[in-house]
């Protein structure tokens, strides 16, 4: 996996172009909110992980785990998502936070492995 910024990854799932700073904070606080949950499910630092700005990178915080990886952006962009853009159909937010539920899961099964 080649060192990617989190926000900026996060920016291009949400359909946002990297060189729009409007929405930055924004995000950067629904990433963290994300990354708390993360936390409470085992992964990372047990002090916890934020990013400010557009130069932490995944690996950074998360290391090299190639699978864990894979679900920790999936989950983040899904839970930045359902805050920051919300799908305007009620079906559609039920099938993210079904993903959701089912991600924190993978991801808490991964970290107890």
């Amino acid at each position: 996996m080649n060192e990617e910024s989190i926000l900026t990854s996060i920016k291009k799932l949400l359909g946002l172009n990297a060189d729009d700073k409007s929405f930055d904070a924004d995000i950067i606080i629904h990433i963290n909110s994300a990354f708390a949950t993360l936390n409470q499910l085992g992964v990372g630092k047990k002090s916890g992980f934020a990013i400010s700005d557009d130069s932490a990178t995944w690996e950074s915080i998360f290391g090299s785990n190639l699978t864990l990886n894979g679900f920790i952006r999936t989950y983040v962009y899904l839970k930045v998502r359902l805050i920051f853009d919300p799908p305007t159909s009620s079906f559609v937010v039920e099938s993210i936070k079904q993903s959701i539920s089912e991600y924190e899961w993978r991801i808490n099964s991964v970290v107890d492995y």
